[in-house]
């Protein structure tokens, strides 16, 4: 056969593969390429409004778990003072009972993180009719008679002020005075040297005998172990840490019934005492000028409507029991806040509002980086995918270009077999072109 001949034959096998084959799997992987490019598109916008969306929720969400957890806890402190009331009345059974209530902390000491067991219970007493300590555990140990006082003199409690025991002597049986959050105020200077919060919550019941009224038992809880529902958790974060950093707009916060913060990252703004007794007053429009010099920063939520008028909003739609989402102005930061009524009620604690809320606030900015790491996901797995694309695509047409040449090379030595040698001499082809003429 002539090389012409082949050539042609050549052509025509090549011509109908690429027509075929060829242009088709081109045109399909180019519309699958363009589909998943505007699919990543697609969803790189609409991650930025959805997931920004949907980690409000989450946050809300997250805020009314940690509300449920900590009404859960101060029922459980509720059941273990009526359980109190029935232990014998002997120091060796109160420490013991003290000491079996340890629940884990983290902690920092010079530098390194570790995980301590703590008593619950800071301090345990039994104290007769007339205010006088008969049993005192305090730090796990029984306090000497000779250093018993009497309570019913609040200067002589341990925060010079404390007034349980008139409060617990007007209950009935099986009710349960809970005082404020309780403890020496710790300031910004102090809290920058490496001092933090510490005080309690104190929980009082009265005791009845044939006589009726017969004394009280008081159990002060270690107010880290409320606060650390709150200290650890960063709401953007689904582990947990040692402390967050309120600067960054991303931590949790629970704030009481009076509106008072009782737990920050910022611990000079808890509500606390001085030495004598006394509140720290909490920051206002009219004194935060002379408060901020003294590195006194209590903070009201009530009375933050100075620094935007939406925090007392937020204060009196948790009082009425309610969750919710609000955004605010601080500063130079746009800050979205959610927060939940925590549900836990007794007679210093009403409903609706109960003990009072959590709050985990967020800087908007936050979300947005949240949005557009998602998006930058998309749009690098749609990338990817086109890539690969492109590889399948280009080595499919080496493979078919491969296959159509030894195809051809084939069908050429086929058809050189086919005819014998010599045999072509004489012989006139015709082709259908040269018949149509």
């Amino acid at each position: 056969m002539s090389e012409t001949k082949k050539d042609k034959q050549l052509f025509t096998v090549g011509r109908v593969f690429f027509l075929l084959i060829v242009i088709p799997l081109s045109l399909v992987a180019l519309l699958i390429a363009n589909g998943i490019l505007k699919l990543g598109e697609t969803a790189r916008e609409q991650a930025v409004t959805v997931l920004d969306k949907k980690s409000q929720e989450d946050i809300k969400q997250r805020a009314i778990n940690v509300a449920e957890e900590v009404a859960d806890f101060l029922s459980d402190r509720e059941k273990d003072i009526l359980i109190a009331t029935i232990l014998p009345a002997t120091e060796t059974a109160y420490k013991e009972f003290v000491l079996k209530s340890e629940k884990s902390l983290w902690t920092m000491k010079n530098g390194e993180v570790s995980k301590i067991a703590v008593p619950v219970y800071s301090e345990m007493s039994l104290i007769g009719r007339n205010g006088n300590e008969i049993i005192k555990i305090a730090e796990g140990q029984a306090i000497p008679k000779s250093k018993l006082v009497n309570v019913a003199n609040p200067e002589n409690t341990t925060y010079k002020s404390e007034d349980y025991f008139a409060k617990a002597k007007t209950l009935n049986k099986g009710e349960i005075y809970v005082s404020p959050v309780t403890g020496w105020y710790v300031n910004r200077q102090d809290f920058a040297k490496g001092k933090r919060f510490a005080g309690i919550l104190r929980f009082a019941t009265p005791l009845f005998d044939q006589q009726g009224f017969a004394g009280v038992i008081s159990m002060a809880v270690d107010i880290r172990h409320l606060m650390r529902f709150t200290d650890n958790i960063v709401p953007t974060q689904s582990g947990y840490v040692v402390e967050a950093e309120a600067a960054t707009g991303n931590y949790a916060f629970m704030v009481d019934n009076r509106g008072f913060i009782i737990s920050s990252p910022n611990d000079y703004n808890i509500v606390g005492l001085y030495p004598d007794g006394k509140q720290v007053p909490a920051l206002t429009e009219t004194t935060a000028e002379t408060l901020l010099k003294r590195e006194e920063e209590v903070l009201n939520v009530y009375q933050m409507g100075y620094i935007d008028p939406t925090l007392p909003l937020i204060a009196k739609d948790a009082a009425a029991g309610n969750d919710g989402m609000k955004t605010y102005q601080s500063g130079t930061q746009t800050l979205f806040t959610a927060y939940a009524p925590i549900r836990f009620y007794c007679a210093t604690y009403p409903k609706p509002g109960g003990f009072g809320w959590i709050g985990m606030t967020v800087d908007t900015g936050k979300f947005k980086e949240l949005a557009l790491s998602s998006a930058k996901k998309i749009q690098q797995e749609a990338q990817s995918w086109i890539a690969t694309i492109i590889v399948i695509i280009v080595i499919s047409v080496i493979l078919l270009f491969l296959i159509v040449a030894l195809l051809a090379r084939g069908m050429s030595r086929s058809i050189e077999a086919e005819v014998p040698e010599g045999s072509q001499e004489g012989v006139e082809f015709y082709d259908d072109e040269d018949d149509e003429d």
